[in-house]
């Protein structure tokens, strides 16, 4: 029976498993961000959030355990000088699943993995946030509106200017003919 057995296997043996998670965890280490099925960015998670706790403490031997997982000298170096300064006061959480969608091929769901801290773009908007004071409701939208509408009609004349400047063949004669008379 399987009751209580909630490992996810990924269809893949032990050895694949560990590969799979290994080189995938240095992806994400390196790059920040990196596109996968829900199901491998779950199990990612569970694999590399400890790994970037043991970060924080960067002594001799947190640095071979977590090499031990990874096996790639570059994502140790990445993770134990840049990911750890920025997770310092962090107590936990440092991955964001983002779902994207299904795939094409075979409609698997797929999301975007990435490092907490690295997103520069929620990091603004949050910084932007805190930045905002409150305001009252009456002049809001009315005075966007009405900048709007000026600057629809500032352009407006302009465009219809050299229209109404050149005359057609036509009016000139029966402009000469009004004169005459």
């Amino acid at each position: 029976m399987r009751h209580g057995k909630k490992f996810n296997h990924l269809g893949r043996t032990a050895s694949h498993r560990a590969a799979l998670l290994s080189n995938m965890a240095s992806s994400l280490i390196l790059h920040k961000r990196i596109e996968t099925t829900v199901a491998k960015a779950k199990e990612l998670r569970k694999y590399v959030e400890p790994l970037i706790t043991k970060s924080k403490d960067d002594s001799t031997n947190s640095r071979r355990v977590v090499f031990s997982y990874l096996q790639n000298k570059e994502s140790v170096k990445e993770l134990f000088g840049v990911v750890s300064e920025k997770v310092a006061n962090r107590p936990g959480g440092y991955t964001r699943i983002i779902k994207l969608g299904n795939r094409l091929g075979d409609n698997a769901e797929i999301c975007m993995i990435e490092l907490v801290d690295f997103n520069e773009t929620l990091l603004a908007a949050a910084a932007e946030k805190a930045t905002k004071t409150r305001r009252s409701r009456r002049g809001g939208a009315s005075k966007k509106a009405e900048v709007s509408a000026a600057e629809v009609v500032e352009t407006a004349p302009v465009a219809e200017a050299p229209a109404a400047e050149e005359v057609t063949p036509a009016e000139e004669t029966s402009t000469e003919e009004k004169t005459e008379e």
